[in-house]
């Protein structure tokens, strides 16, 4: 007998139907429609202005579809009347701009979310960040402000803020695009873990090495469309549409 938690584990975990989005003069969505499964790593990636951070941002409603349907653990999350907060606190974002609070230390960055919106006590979420920070070798930065890190441990604390709300799922939009060029690794190899561990992800991305080499699904974004879909390497390397092939051409 097939169970509810094999059922759940089969469905998509988010399911993007005919999705649009106009702003004043541009159609940043045209149709895109794609699923995306538990333990799912999906690299986002294409020419600026393709649409790539529009179509993340709409995952959860930081912007919103102007029509379209997106299903998020078979709740469709664009009806007017869903609790969009709700689910934000299981879709875990990471921008490129860190936004952590200046004002609050690292320790009360991570555990605001998890006290506030969750009720944990503080030593739950004390506990569980400490967890977090170690996992990220920042366990000593704890009672650090965000103005004593730099860029890369900035990141870093921004991907543990988002854990500590335990997702099902990380969006990450351009997350190492702000930082120094020897920086990135050290943030590259926080998402390596994580997608060892079958945290699904959705990332949109210029680093294509990295994408080439942890992707399970690669989206190839053009003028508001998804114009090629394919598996991790095999996407860069056997490329099907002339649009993909002049794009990798230019960034490989």
């Amino acid at each position: 007998m097939t169970t509810s938690e094999e059922i759940k584990e089969k469905s998509p975990l988010i399911s993007v139907k005919d999705l649009e989005k106009h702003f004043t003069d541009v159609h940043a969505l045209n149709g895109v429609s794609v699923d995306i499964y538990r333990g799912d790593v999906v690299f986002v990636v294409g020419p600026s202005g393709s649409g790539k951070s529009t179509f993340l941002r709409c995952l959860n409603r930081l912007e919103e579809p102007t029509s379209g349907t997106i299903l998020f653990e078979g709740i469709n999350i664009t009806d007017k009347k869903c609790d969009i907060n709700k689910h934000r606190q299981k879709m875990g974002m990471v921008f490129q701009q860190f936004n952590l609070f200046p004002h609050m230390t690292v320790m009360r960055n991570l555990t605001i979310g998890p006290m506030k919106l969750q009720h944990k006590t503080k030593e739950e979420a004390e506990s569980y960040a400490h967890e977090l920070l170690k996992r990220v070798g920042l366990e000593t930065r704890a009672d650090a402000y965000p103005n004593q890190l730099s860029g890369g441990q900035k990141q870093r604390i921004a991907i543990v803020r988002a854990l500590c709300m335990r997702p099902d799922v990380m969006l990450f939009d351009e997350p190492t695009s702000a930082l120094d060029p020897e920086m990135v690794g050290e943030v590259l190899e926080v998402m390596r873990d994580l997608a060892e561990d079958k945290m699904t992800m959705v990332v949109v991305t210029h680093e294509m090495a990295f994408a080439k080499e942890i992707a399970t699904k690669v989206l190839f974004m053009a003028e508001g469309q998804i114009l090629e879909t394919g598996e991790g390497r095999e996407f860069f390397e056997n490329p099907k549409t002339e649009r993909l092939k002049t794009f990798l051409e230019k960034v490989l």
